[in-house]
């Protein structure tokens, strides 16, 4: 069974210094019928202006991916770290038994682009780590490209650039779900046309096929316990 989340069905706020849409319940978003899928429980796409910063705030208890498409975005927190993640970069943040940090766009001039995942790890109470990767943004090789972070989940986070008319097929195990999520483009997958921001939850299906629809399209596959 395949559920599609249409991009104009998300929660949306648009701050000025960020605009925002949340495919699940978050901060001040709150739909009881979309509060994650399995073990995912954020997905935000996120434009942050030029010079503008999200306030120091603290996390526990969760695995945090931050995927940056476009632009720069600089990390600190209450354990001395200060990074810039930059475009192609993915960064994971275990939380775990609690971090505050800040995120700001440091550039003058350009916006940052990303995506930011939540996950609910296995266990609680991890000691908070980070790993952070430069992967290039995918190239339309159509492929299914694994993230190289560990997670502490039974979760693989896959990223793929169709080109157009490009497929790829992706099996999934009994009792595993899938949750698709279009960055930009557009996929047809299995008879469902998805448009950049919408997404799309798969349940009791065993294997998976997606299709570039009118050029390139870029997605984000999550294969979950």
């Amino acid at each position: 069974m395949i559920t599609v989340r249409k991009a104009g069905d998300r929660g949306h706020f648009d701050f000025g210094w960020m605009d925002t849409w949340h495919s699940f319940s978050f901060g001040e978003y709150h739909d009881p019928r979309h509060r994650g899928f399995r073990s995912l429980r954020v997905i935000n796409e996120d434009r942050i202006a030029p010079g503008s910063s999200f306030e120091a705030h603290s996390h526990s208890d969760m695995e945090i991916l931050t995927y940056v498409l476009k632009g720069l975005l600089e990390h600190q927190d209450s354990v001395g770290n200060r990074l810039v993640i930059r475009a192609g970069e993915v960064q994971k943040m275990t939380a775990g038994t609690g971090i505050t940090h800040s995120e700001s766009n440091p550039s003058k001039d350009e916006p940052v682009y990303l995506f930011q995942i939540w996950i609910r790890p296995a266990q609680r109470g991890l000691s908070p780590a980070y790993e952070q990767k430069m992967i290039g943004l995918a190239e339309a090789n159509n492929q299914l490209r694994l993230m190289p972070v560990k997670i502490q989940q039974d979760v693989s986070v896959y990223d793929c650039r169709l080109k157009q008319g490009g497929a790829v097929t992706h099996p999934v195990s009994a009792g595993r779900g899938v949750w698709v999520q279009v960055i930009e483009g557009a996929v047809d997958l299995d008879g469902n046309r998805l448009e950049g921001g919408d997404g799309a939850a798969v349940e009791d299906q065993p294997d998976l096929r997606l299709t570039a629809k009118n050029g390139v399209a870029l997605f984000l596959l999550f294969d979950l316990a």
